[in-house]
């Protein structure tokens, strides 16, 4: 069993956080007396610091306890740092990124990882996914796009060139939505996450930046957020408004099935019609452990998904 979702923080990225700790606005909280002190960076998107997101043995034994015989490690979205000056986002992306190539590199059989990139740098975020791949990462996790930018912006143009030509996997997932509107009964998470993965996979898809870059190998999150289940309303839009079809050789329903997703949807229903949108090639497994929502243990949809994103050599 392949677990293609998982995060994970090293020792050494713990540490980092410890010494910026003020530069960052990094703080350890003690909420509840039964659970791990909740870590909060920049006064926003708090998490229970699971012994299992620092504890590397205690991580391998649950993952081996849920039959997983390979994990693909990720860094948790919380430290992207992209609000951050870059030079503060390149030192931790360079800090996680040796680290996760030092900890996968000792156990190749049963792990991988991604890496992070100083997004809000494209050109510097194109070098560090070079130095990324060159330490033997697979490719990279990245949030949907900047305050300000959206992924399919000419601002990341460096970075999607340079990931096409390393034939890289980018792994798109979500923070939690800022929405007033949802400040309430956990709607940034339950709702918010897949609704911010909707906009940046329908936006990349409508962009045709899958036909500029045909290379790049796009896996989103959480099954897609939305996207799949609305594809015949985006569909009609296509055969309606040029607006929606200028940039593309097909219905939106076709270029679906040239992204990847992880089958994190919490219900078999959901799982097996995106299965029946994009093809079994194309959901891999994954869990989102340590999260409190993660699917746990994971569950294989199909083999075939695994070997077309991360066994097949291009």
């Amino acid at each position: 069993m392949y677990d293609l979702h998982t995060h994970f923080i090293p020792e050494n990225v713990l540490s980092w956080l410890k010494d910026n700790k003020e530069a960052v606005h990094a703080q350890w909280i003690h909420k509840e007396e039964n659970k791990d002190p909740f870590l909060v960076v920049n006064e926003k998107w708090g998490f229970e610091l699971k012994k299992s997101f620092i504890d590397s043995k205690l991580y391998m034994a649950q993952q081996a306890e849920a039959n997983v015989s390979h994990s693909v490690v990720s860094p948790i979205p919380q430290l992207f740092m992209y609000d951050f000056p870059v030079e503060i986002t390149c030192e931790i992306s360079e800090v996680y990124n040796h680290s996760l190539a030092e900890w996968t590199a000792s156990s190749p059989t049963t792990l991988s990882a991604l890496g992070t990139v100083p997004l809000n740098n494209p050109d510097k975020a194109a070098q560090m996914l070079q130095q990324a791949m060159n330490l033997g990462l697979k490719g990279v996790i990245i949030g949907p796009g900047l305050a300000d930018h959206m992924l399919s912006d000419d601002f990341f143009t460096p970075f999607f060139e340079e990931a096409n030509r390393l034939k890289s996997i980018l792994f798109i997932h979500p923070l939690l939505c800022e929405d007033p509107r949802l400040k309430r009964r956990m709607l940034p998470n339950l709702i918010g996450v897949p609704w911010e993965t909707t906009i940046c996979a329908a936006d990349i898809l409508l962009s045709g930046l899958i036909d500029k870059y045909p290379d790049v190998k796009i896996l989103f999150a959480h099954g897609g957020g939305f996207l799949p289940y609305q594809i015949g309303r985006i569909d009609k839009g296509f055969d309606q408004w040029n607006l929606v079809s200028s940039n593309l050789k097909a219905h939106p329903s076709e270029y679906l099935k040239r992204f990847w997703y992880d089958n994190v949807l919490w219900n078999e229903d959901s799982v097996d019609f995106l299965i029946k949108c994009v093809g079994e090639d194309r959901v891999v497994p994954g869990s989102d452990f340590p999260f409190d929502l993660s699917v746990w243990p994971p569950k294989l949809s199909s083999y075939e998904g695994v070997e077309s994103l991360l066994l097949r050599k291009a």
